[in-house]
């Protein structure tokens, strides 16, 4: 597994419009955005502006975090475990236990080896660059962004991170970051070698590779850039492994410091069926290492699918409805939600016809049913995101749980562990909940893997669709989810090849097809024709792309921030989501933008973070939305780029059409037939594995 860090990943890309594709990386460029959530007037401590949509979103789910830690409180005592290990996995229970109880763990249960000598790395010439940063939310004191300000200007660091700084740390952070200079890794898009060089500035000499505080902002950043790749938790020698990248002498140590001082939680997971009393030996394990706030939330997450999955009521009468139904496949699926609280449902985008038969069945039963998609989807459905900020669906009853006696989430596997732990915790005793997905597409932007975890564990029944994509098109996409890239047969140009020998005649190509050759052929407009490419960067890039595309449909200076009315955009409120829309105009409020008919200002200091022009996307940004016709570019830089579930993820935007512009020659097949989804390293089968374990030991 690649070690996290070892490329510095910038996180403050992550929370840009570019950003916006996932937690892989894999098509994100390694710079960091530097374009934030404010201006200098709110660094300064300005006039606070009226929340955004983006703000409500986080706050509403801040709210949920805090509903979910106090439920975890107000539970009886912990349930007495790891009774029958030993050895190395029991000392580090008991560290555990201390960790918790604040007492300082004992120093044998990572590596009993002698500390290597440490040694001082020799600075270097001069502090490298910082990222320019987020300004600072409106909440902050201007008099504590300037005390921030004056200790960033005392180390030579960008006066201009005192907003992000000082809301990062909280109160008193000028006198926390002068006395722990490393703790400016909290800031987003900071890196390591950048917190080095204004903790040298601040310390002197005292501020060498293995001082403790230094260590133990590597380790928490560490498992913050893994979090961007999807990891909710890493094993110990892979983040020890890490840390020795970064010149720390005693990586060892330094886990164990910050799992003494409570900055990270270690966890003990048992590999292999448990070892009975009988028998010899002891129970293996993997030492996973994480921070608290994604621990908890799997937890909460794999307690509340437990909850649902053991608790529901069935006063309807459903077998009418089954038989009812629109294919055989629905009517298994509505039988299954029938007899259990918990179901998960997975096919290719022609069974998304079932979870809809299955909510139009539950309303003619009289239920209150709700159907939640990543992606906005038409009237019968909500977003994800609007159904957790109260903007859509249903509403909330007096215990601030979901109006509902059934919810369907679709796209699950775009659920990041802590919008699937709100949104499961929102779901009252009694309901139902239905997870369905393509388990082949892309995963979710955030960390976790919730859904291939809940498919994993089997804790519930597990409804595989049997209903084809049809047309050459599900022909196509169908052999690449099982690594087959096939050669259809496609008498209505369903499918078409357009191989090109560099960069440049992609674009030239990819702009003729959108422009020329797919409305001409097929009668699809021009705005009905979506690109995706690999990334944003090269000469083949969404970037090059746009600019191309913007040249040829719609002409103009960009006066409205590179922008003008007309262009075809991509608005993201939030990390994770990618929304179509389209310019409208712009005033002193910010960009006015059409989205799906709604209209949404962009203020003015959030544009160029949060909006990009959207003719050419990533697949990331793709995830959940179809088109009419999409034209894949593959320039031939881009081969490094490709997997399965990329090109599984591409090729199935597609409705009608898709043109393949084709320059990664072999890479294609390759890619499809051997590069499979990275990997994440997260606790929830396991957990939920645990929870089953346990309840049907309590069932004998």
């Amino acid at each position: 597994m690649e070690p996290p860090g070892a490329a510095e990943p910038g996180a403050a890309g992550a929370e840009g419009a570019e950003g916006a594709e996932g937690a892989e990386g894999t098509e994100a460029e390694p710079e960091a955005s530097t374009a934030g959530t404010g201006d200098a007037a709110a660094d300064a401590g300005g006039t606070a502006p009226a929340l955004s949509e983006a703000a409500a979103e986080l706050a509403a789910q801040k709210v949920e975090r805090e509903r979910i830690a106090r439920r975890k409180a107000e539970r009886e005592g912990p349930v007495e475990a790891g009774a029958k290990l030993s050895g190395k996995a029991a000392d580090l229970l008991a560290a555990v236990r201390a960790v918790e109880s604040g007492e300082k763990p004992p120093a044998v249960y990572f590596d009993e080896a002698p500390a290597a000598p440490r040694k001082t790395a020799a600075p270097p010439p001069a502090p490298p660059r910082m990222p320019a940063p987020a300004a600072a939310p409106a909440a902050v004191p201007a008099a504590a962004v300037e005390d921030v300000r004056a200790v960033l200007a005392r180390g030579g660091a960008p006066e201009a991170l005192a907003g992000a700084a000082a809301a990062a740390l909280g109160e008193g952070a000028a006198e926390l970051l002068a006395q722990d200079p490393w703790r400016l890794l909290s800031v987003a898009g900071v890196r390591p070698t950048q917190a080095d060089g204004f903790a040298r500035a601040l310390l002197g000499p005292e501020a060498g590779p293995g001082d403790e505080r230094r260590t133990g902002a590597l380790v928490s950043w560490l498992l913050a850039q893994a979090a961007l790749k999807g990891h909710t938790a890493l094993e110990a020698p892979v983040l020890r492994s890490a840390l020795a990248q970064y010149a720390v002498p005693d990586p060892a140590a330094a886990l164990e410091q910050a799992i003494g001082e409570g900055a990270v939680l270690v966890f003990p997971e048992p590999l292999g069926p448990p070892v009975a009393e009988s028998e010899e030996g002891e129970q293996p394990v993997r030492l996973l290492v994480g921070l608290e706030g994604y621990a908890m939330a799997e937890e909460s997450l794999a307690d509340g699918l437990a909850r649902l999955a053991n608790t529901f009521d069935s006063p309807a009468d459903w077998e009418k409805a089954a038989a009812a139904a629109p294919n055989p496949s629905a009517g298994e699926l509505i039988r299954a939600v029938a007899r259990h609280g918990l179901v998960t449902h997975t096919g290719g985008e022609a069974a998304r016809a079932e979870p809809f038969a299955l909510l139009a069945a539950a309303r003619e039963l009289g239920l209150r049913a709700c159907l939640a998609a990543h992606a906005p989807g038409g009237p019968d459905s909500v977003t994800v995101a609007g159904l957790l900020s109260g903007a859509e669906g249903p509403g909330r009853d007096a215990d601030g749980q979901f109006a509902l006696d059934l919810l369907v989430v679709l796209d699950a596997p775009q659920l990041d562990v802590e919008t699937a732990a709100a949104l499961v915790e929102s779901v009252p005793d009694g309901a139902r909940l239905v997870l369905s997905g393509d388990p082949g597409v892309l995963g979710s932007a955030g960390p976790g893997r919730v859904f291939a975890d809940v498919l994993a564990a089997r804790i519930c029944p597990g409804l595989v669709s049997r209903t084809p994509d049809p047309g050459p098109l599900g022909e196509l996409v169908s052999g690449v989810g099982v690594g087959e890239l096939n050669q259809v047969d496609a008498p209505g140009k369903e499918v078409v090849i357009v191989p090109v020998r560099d960069a440049g005649e992609a674009v030239h190509r990819a702009v003729q097809l959108v422009a020329e050759s797919v409305p001409r052929a097929f009668g699809i407009p021009a705005d009905s024709v979506q690109v995706i490419t690999p990334g944003h960067g090269g000469s083949a890039g969404t970037r090059a792309l746009n600019a191309a595309l913007k040249e040829r449909l719609n002409p103009g200076p960009g006066r409205f921030g590179g922008f003008d009315p007309g262009d075809r955009v991509v608005h993201v409120p939030s990390p994770g989501r990618a929304l179509p829309a389209r310019v409208v105009s712009a005033d002193a409020e910010g960009l006015h933008l059409d989205r799906a008919g709604a209209r949404v200002v962009v203020p003015k200091e959030q544009v160029e973070s949060r909006v990009r022009h959207g003719w050419a996307v990533t697949a990331h940004q793709a995830v959940g939305v179809r088109w009419p016709a999409v034209v894949v570019v593959l320039p031939g830089d881009a081969a490094q780029a490709l997997s399965r579930d990329w090109v599984y993820t591409a090729f199935g935007r597609a409705e009608r059409h898709l043109s393949v512009v084709h320059g990664v020659d072999q890479a294609l097949p390759v890619a499809v037939a051997e590069v499979l989804p990275k990997p994440r390293t997260t606790r929830l089968t396991g957990l939920l594995s645990a929870l089953t374990a346990a309840a049907r030991e309590q069932a004998e």
